[in-house]
């Protein structure tokens, strides 16, 4: 009976799989950099020594093999009007779309299985993707780790807000907006939600 409760709530090998692809990113990720960039497509990515936010989510999924620039970028393609229209934009922008945490939240709300916003750190399994709004609006997104905190043992998150890709004890330093999970199986593209 014990080990079918440890299986019950042990992590799946692919969302500690995830964490670990995050993890990765701390101490390689050094610096915050919004510019924009023209990217390879698909598949392009700004230098590693840099990003913001959602580099670290989308660099911990490519680690898995998936390409959000792709499928963010095609599913805007196909659903534009379902995106946010916060940017003036006319059509979708393969070279930004993806780092643009509203687009990745509409993505993963539509694609990845969302799960509701919570403040016990027991709903919290490694490598869910979080995404948060800042005290002055902006939108920030991460991934949650496998670590605990010392103190409290709430999951760590890996997130980058200005220094560069951190692990840190953050998940519920600010107002949670998305909680997702992503399948193992994303939901296919011509399905909707």
């Amino acid at each position: 009976m014990l080990l079918a409760l440890v299986a019950l709530f042990a992590p799946c090998a692919g969302a500690t799989a995830l964490a670990q692809a995050a993890q990765a990113q701390v101490g390689v990720t050094l610096r915050y950099d919004p510019a924009y960039v023209r990217l390879a497509y698909p598949g392009g990515d700004v230098p590693m020594d840099r990003g913001v936010c959602s580099d670290v989510v989308i660099r911990a999924l490519r680690a898995k093999g998936v390409d959000l620039q792709r499928l963010v970028h095609e599913d805007m393609r196909a659903n534009f009007a379902v995106y946010p229209r916060l940017w003036g934009l006319s059509k979708p922008d393969s070279n930004i779309d993806h780092r643009r945490v509203p687009n990745l939240e509409r993505y993963f709300a539509r694609r990845a299985q969302s799960l509701a916003v919570s403040d016990r750190a027991a709903d919290y399994r490694p490598g869910d993707i979080v995404s948060w709004r800042l005290p002055n609006g902006l939108a920030h997104i991460g991934v949650v780790s496998a670590r605990r905190s010392l103190f409290g043992g709430r999951p760590l998150v890996v997130h980058n807000i200005g220094a560069g890709a951190r692990e840190e004890d953050v998940l519920f330093d600010w107002r949670q907006v998305g909680h997702y999970r992503w399948p193992a199986t994303p939901v296919a593209a011509g399905a909707t939600r």
